[in-house]
This record gives C-alpha cells, structure tokens and sequence, in this order.
C-alpha cells in the first residue's frame, strides 16, 4: 500500500469496507486520486478495476481535484423561479465550466444543488460556505472577482 494512504489500516481489511476507505480517502485528499485508487485495490486485495467500478457508481465519490473555491448554485423551487437558470448560465461564462467541473487553473468547482435554504434570497449560490443572494450579473461578476483576487 502506498505510504501516503497508510491511514487506511485503520479500517478492518474486510471487501464490505471498501465505501468507507474510499470515503476516507477522499475526506484526505478532497477526491479519488489515481494512487489513492491503487491503494485501495491493494489494501482490500481486490482489482483495480473493481474499486473504479465502485468510484463510478456512486455519485458521493469525486475523481477530479476540486478547486480552490467551491461554489454551489442553488436550483431549488425559489430560486428556480427568481433565475437560477440564469445564474448558472453566467457562471458558465465567466468560468467557462459547468455544473460538476474545476477551472483549468484549478480556482473554481462549479456544483449545482437542489437546494440551499436561502428562498427569500433567490437567486442564490454560496462560495466555501458563504451565501450571496438576489443575483444579477454585474453583482456576480464582482463576487467572482473578489474570489479570484484571494
């Protein structure tokens, strides 16, 4: 197993244990890297092939590095409503990614949820936590580029 993933012998080297290693791994690294992949076969003595079937299957599991920032835009019913087609859209533009993607320079993630629990602020997203509400472009531009300033 790979040194830098020697924390998973703390989990009981049964098959069953596998979600919880890759959970493990991923709360580490922020994602699945390759090597954590590869630790994983190795630690529970099964396929390579085996582990990425389970990383694919399920949705909680990430296997590209996230960004700096995480933004997730809200899509729930009221900001559904107030925009938030919208608002993604400008995000796709400013950052030139969509929903489920990182920046080529590593500076944004870009998530789409179903919601924030922010209704009377629709539209809304939160960057690494921190809510902004009744969206329009010129006030979304400006948030990006206070984040991308940091």
């Amino acid at each position: 197993m790979e040194a830098e993933f020697s924390y998973l012998s703390g989990i009981e080297c049964v098959p069953g244990n596998l979600i919880k290693g890759l959970q493990l791994i991923q709360s580490k690294a922020g994602y699945l890297p390759d090597a954590g992949i590869r630790a994983a076969a190795e630690y529970f003595k099964i396929p390579v092939v085996e582990v990425e079937g389970v990383v694919t299957f399920y949705a909680q599991f990430k296997r590209v590095r996230p960004g700096r920032h995480q933004i997730a835009a809200c899509d729930g019913t009221a900001c559904h409503i107030k925009g938030s087609g919208q608002v993604r859209e400008w995000l796709r533009q400013e950052l030139g990614i969509d929903s489920g993607e990182t920046t080529d320079d590593g500076v944004f993630s870009l998530n789409t949820v179903a919601c924030l629990g922010c209704c009377s602020l629709a539209p809304v997203i939160s960057i690494d936590g921190t809510v902004y509400g009744k969206l329009d472009r010129k006030k979304l531009v400006g948030i990006l580029k206070e984040y991308r300033e940091k």
